[in-house]
């Protein structure tokens, strides 16, 4: 069995449509889809099993999913993503020998530029995480599967309250403990975040605030590799998207900024 696990929190319209994609999966072995939620308000997900989180994130949401699975192998993605039919079974097959898996995200062109610029951010830092074996040190939540096995024996840290830095943490330590994180270019998601301007900011802002404690978790920032293929990739999307991605740089260190005195001021 794949088990898929989908954290959603009060966006039940975009869960719609990742519950509509995942119905469209074509699989050899059985499909279980695993519904956290994390918010406040019902969910309706009949064809799928709901499990009640309370409201500690995404990384906590994501635990609960891993141990309500059944399956062997356990995908994740996010609820307003929508997998391709193909995704989870190339992940499941990508995940056999043991390693973990990582898909292509793109951004759904009606989700507007700020989306689009936010998965360039995300995309970039994916590929340039890059090792010299061919494997990744970092891929986003919203396409990813492990064996359930390794994910019992390192599950996501909880103490990431927000939806940032759980996931670069997670790659770090997975990584660490010497699994190699696949990366299978045809499983395929579309991201449709609803950000505008402002959401994207504020998105940033919450990473910046999650990369510190990423840090202080012993991660390795992004280096040089990273600014000159964000540099690269920014100016060939053009002069729109260049802009988007440089304000969303400024909200990063801003968050990290505001985060940093936080924890001075508490101490």
């Amino acid at each position: 069995m794949i088990s898929v696990v989908v954290p959603t929190c009060d966006r039940p319209a975009a869960l719609a449509r990742c519950l509509a994609a995942l119905a469209r999966q074509r699989t050899s072995s059985p499909l279980e889809i695993l519904v956290v939620n994390d918010g406040h308000g019902s969910v309706d997900a009949p064809e799928a099993r709901l499990i009640r989180a309370d409201g500690t994130g995404p990384a906590a949401a994501r635990n609960r999913g891993v141990r309500a699975a059944r399956g062997s192998v356990v995908c994740f993605t996010d609820d307003d993503c929508a997998p391709q039919p193909t995704w989870a079974q190339r992940l499941a097959d990508a995940c056999a020998d043991g390693a973990a898996a990582a898909g292509t995200t793109i951004a759904d062109p009606a989700a507007g530029a700020a989306a689009g610029a936010a998965q360039l951010l995300t995309n970039t830092l994916m590929a340039a995480s890059r090792d010299g074996d061919g494997g990744l040190r970092f891929a986003p939540t919203c396409n990813l599967a492990c064996h359930a096995a390794t994910l019992a024996a390192l599950p996501f840290d909880e103490s990431f309250a927000l939806a940032a830095g759980e996931d670069r943490d997670w790659c770090a330590r997975l990584v660490a403990s010497g699994s190699l994180l696949r990366h299978v270019p045809d499983a395929v998601v579309v991201h449709g975040p609803q950000l505008g301007v402002r959401g994207l900011v504020r998105q940033q802002l919450r990473y910046g605030r999650g990369a510190v404690g990423f840090a202080r978790a012993g991660g390795v920032p992004a280096g040089a590799g990273f600014y000159r293929e964000l540099a690269r990739r920014s100016a060939r999307a053009g002069a729109a998207t260049a802009s988007l991605v440089a304000l969303a740089q400024m909200s990063v260190a801003a968050g990290a900024a505001a985060e940093l005195l936080q924890q001075r001021l508490a101490r």
